[in-house]
C-alpha cells in the first residue's frame, strides 16, 4: 500500500529564560505502508485511546535523515499519528507510528 503525506519535524528555541517551544516544520513525503494495525487502549475508559502499530517506509532525504530525533508526527488516514519510533536503512527511514499527537 502507498503512503502520501506530512511529516512534522520540531526545533526548539527559547523564548524567554527557561522558557522552551517547539516550533514544526513540514514537509511531504511519500512511501509504503510496511505494516497496518491499531489497537483500543483504556477499557476503563467511555472513549477509548485508539494506538495504531502501523509501519511506514519513507525514502530519505537529507533533511530527514539529519533531524531524525526531531520528527513528532505524520499524517495517516487525515490525522496526526506520533511517531514512537524510526530505524534508519538507509535510503530509507522505517517510521513506527502510535497515538493521536495531540498539538
Amino acid at each position: 500500500m502507498r503512503w502520501s503525506g506530512v511529516i512534522g519535524f520540531a526545533d526548539t528555541s527559547e523564548e524567554a529564560p527557561s522558557v522552551y517551544v517547539e516550533h514544526i516544520t513540514e514537509r511531504r513525503y511519500y512511501g509504503d505502508v510496511v505494516e497496518f494495525g491499531r489497537q483500543m487502549q483504556g477499557s476503563d475508559k467511555i472513549n477509548e485511546d485508539v494506538t495504531l502499530s502501523n509501519q511506514l517506509s519513507v525514502l530519505g532525504d537529507p533533511f530527514a535523515q539529519s533531524n531524525l530525533y526531531a520528527m513528532r508526527y505524520a499524517t495517516f488516514g487525515g490525522r496526526k499519528w506520533k511517531v514512537e519510533s524510526v530505524k534508519v536503512q538507509y535510503p530509507r527511514l522505517i517510521l513506527t507510528l502510535g497515538g493521536v499527537w495531540n498539538e
